[in-house]
């Protein structure tokens, strides 16, 4: 069956990720107990969701002692990850507290505009804690080197999510990219 991220409620999107994160971390499958401990939920509550998940072709079931919960390719490609791919943590910067997070993207919009550009910058994890007009700092990206630097204009409730009024961004220029 195929389903998009809008197919999802934000609580599913919420295990859905989490699950992605300790299953690439783990390499095996994950017990509910280990996704409500994360999302600090209650763990009937995580094998309440499966079903609409499996349903949806996002997640499998694993029976046995050692069983649990794995995301499919399609659960995968809905967060937009390639699961063979190894991750790097990102360094987010608010105030003078250092975190390092896996970045899933960073995505800019309204750069043609002179005066207001912006940036959406998608976690892999909740990152609570930072809130509207805190100054944050991502970077640099492991490839090349980026560094975007602005004001939180708005987050999302589940704190996977900032939406960046961008006052700087810098990358080094090589010369044989030009």
């Amino acid at each position: 069956m195929s389903t998009d991220a809008s197919d999802l409620s934000e609580s599913q999107r919420q295990i859905l990720r989490v699950l992605a994160n300790l299953y690439q971390e783990r390499g095996e499958p994950v017990a509910a107990r280990l996704i409500a401990a994360d999302l600090d939920r209650n763990p009937g509550t995580i094998r309440n969701k499966m079903p609409e998940l499996m349903a949806v072709g996002v997640v499998e079931s694993v029976a046995g002692p050692t069983g649990g919960y794995e995301p499919t390719e399609a659960g995968f490609a809905m967060l937009d990850r390639d699961p063979d791919t190894e991750r790097e943590d990102i360094t987010v910067a608010q105030g003078f507290d250092r975190l390092d997070v896996p970045v899933q993207r960073i995505r800019l919009v309204n750069v043609h505009h002179p005066t207001e550009s912006r940036a959406w910058v998608s976690f892999e994890t909740s990152v609570p804690g930072i809130g509207v007009g805190d100054p944050v700092v991502v970077g640099p990206t492991p490839k090349t080197d980026l560094v975007v630097a602005g004001e939180v204009h708005a987050t999302t409730g589940t704190d996977d999510r900032l939406l960046l009024d961008v006052a700087r961004m810098e990358a080094p220029v090589v010369d044989d990219a030009i």
